[in-house]
């Protein structure tokens, strides 16, 4: 099939591990909400990774990175929905004890449907993820090659790999959401991810192509 399979895995970890937004997410969903939530999270954004494989198979998301007015307002639409996760974060931080443990309550209640839309909304928010398919996934399927079924594999790895990883960190982050009960202590996680939510969000806004 043309594939440098080995290198494309060796670029793919590299891009995965490093921190970003969709990481940030699930962590911020595993201490707040739990495990169910930070797992929900998790697969709405590889969800968000499937739609952007076949996008990019299919050519949506070359026209997506070519586009400088579509690329800047899928921008923008990431940032604002990355600094309103932010913002909710430290609306719950201000809360008092017993408010806050109501919002937890409520958050349980709907942790699973929610923490999956707000993974997808926040992978397919990214275009980044859109020049990462049709930027980088091609330099490693040989030339003279159908791109389609190459892609979708690829794609396909990516997505697995992705899905792996956060798992890890969503049952880490929920583990650890469990042990810190205390008012203070989940008043101070509220507020260091929502500063690092929004600082994220700024710095997409601000990031150039």
């Amino acid at each position: 099939m043309g594939l440098h399979l080995t290198a494309f895995l060796g670029v793919a970890a590299l891009v995965i591990v490093t921190p970003g937004p969709d990481t940030a997410l699930v962590t911020k969903n595993g201490l707040m909400y739990g495990r169910r939530a930070s797992l929900a999270t998790a697969f709405g954004v590889v969800t968000g990774l499937l739609v952007w494989t076949l996008a990019a198979a299919l050519g949506v998301a070359a026209i997506v990175h070519a586009s400088a007015t579509a690329f800047t307002v899928m921008k923008l639409a990431g940032a604002a929905y990355l600094i309103w996760l932010g913002i909710q974060a430290l609306r719950a931080a201000g809360h008092g004890s017993s408010a806050a443990a109501g919002v937890a309550s409520a958050g349980r209640t709907l942790a699973g449907r929610r923490g999956f839309r707000q993974g997808l909304i926040n992978d397919l928010a990214n275009p980044k993820i859109a020049a990462f398919f049709t930027s980088l996934l091609p330099q490693f399927i040989d030339g003279g090659h159908s791109v389609l079924v190459p892609l979708l594999l690829l794609g396909a790895i990516f997505a697995a790999l992705t899905l792996t990883w956060l798992i890890a960190f969503a049952l880490m982050a929920s583990k650890a959401g469990g042990l810190l009960t205390r008012p203070r202590v989940k008043a101070g996680l509220d507020r260091l991810t929502g500063i690092v939510l929004i600082g994220l969000g700024l710095r997409l806004a601000t990031e150039r192509r």
